[in-house]
């Protein structure tokens, strides 16, 4: 059993994750700002600890993170026009993040970021979706420049639909969509897996089952 904490623990991934995690024995450790979320998230069977990802500094991450095995950042600013938080949340959260795993002594990181994020950007998108892949571009090279034990799944066009547990996983893919179940259960999958210590796969729906397709993509 691995104590799992995930950062942006009310996002909507991250929900998919708690169970997830949970029926593979793991405990799930929901990091998130508001303490209304409690029962809702401890339904899903995760613990739940407070942390407000743009106020807390790494030193604040890494006491939330205690006791934990490994960490998710699942936290992502929202699709709004905010460029501020795209910054705050998509950027300084996992590089805060980044930072308290390796104060806390945790070398598993999983970072879920978005397909496509390190090709040009075209002048006619609004600013907002370019702050939004600056800031995971600027994510992903953290975490690869880190000493840390990463594995980083970046999802195509995300989606409510239930997860089919089929997939496509590869360093490149055509853009696509997929459920958010079913990055859910790649994630859990890679958490497990050292051979995806060190990989950066985009994932998008398609039509091999998750462990085939991990083994595949190693």
């Amino acid at each position: 059993m691995s104590r799992i904490a995930i950062v942006g623990g009310h996002g909507k991934v991250a929900q998919q994750l708690h169970g997830v995690l949970k029926d593979h024995g793991h405990v799930p450790v929901a990091l998130v700002r508001k303490e209304e979320y409690r029962s809702e998230l401890e339904a899903l069977g995760a613990e739940v600890r407070l942390l407000d990802i743009e106020a807390q500094d790494a030193d604040g991450f890494a006491a939330a993170f205690e006791g934990c095995d490994a960490v998710v950042f699942a936290a992502g600013g929202g699709a709004d026009g905010n460029i501020e938080r795209k910054r705050t949340v998509d950027l300084e959260g996992s590089t805060k993040s980044i930072e308290a795993a390796g104060k806390a002594g945790i070398r598993r990181f999983v970072q879920v970021s978005a397909i496509g994020v390190d090709n040009p950007v075209g002048d006619d998108v609004e600013e907002a979706w370019k702050a939004y892949v600056d800031a995971k571009r600027g994510a992903d090279e953290a975490l690869r420049a880190s000493d840390l034990d990463w594995t980083i799944i970046r999802p195509g066009g995300l989606t409510d639909d239930p997860g089919t547990g089929q997939v496509a996983l590869a360093e490149t893919l055509e853009r696509g969509e997929v459920p958010r179940a079913d990055v859910a259960a790649v994630v859990a999958a890679c958490l497990v897996d050292d051979r995806t210590i060190g990989k950066q796969w985009e994932l998008v729906g398609g039509s091999t089952p998750v462990a085939a397709a991990i083994e595949q993509a190693v």
